[in-house]
C-alpha cells in the first residue's frame, strides 16, 4: 500500500488497517510453520506495510 493512500485515511481507519495487517501476518507465520505458505515473500511485504501504517499514524498524531 502506498503512503499517499494511507495519508488519506483517518487515524481510526489506520488503526483498523494495522490490526488487519497484524492478523494477516499472524496467519502467514502460521502457514509458514505448517509448510502451507504459497508466497513466503508476502510476510516481508506485510511487515513493511505495518511499518508504513505506524509511520503515518505517528505523523498524524504529531501534526
Amino acid at each position: 500500500m502506498k503512503p499517499s493512500e494511507l495519508r488519506a485515511l483517518t487515524i481510526d481507519e489506520l488503526r483498523l488497517k494495522e490490526l488487519e495487517m497484524k492478523k494477516e501476518l499472524f496467519n502467514l507465520r502460521f502457514q509458514k510453520a505448517t509448510g502451507e505458505i504459497e508466497n513466503p515473500k508476502r510476510i516481508y511485504f506485510v511487515r513493511k506495510d505495518i511499518a508504513r501504517i505506524k509511520t503515518v499514524i505517528r505523523e498524524k498524531e504529531n501534526a
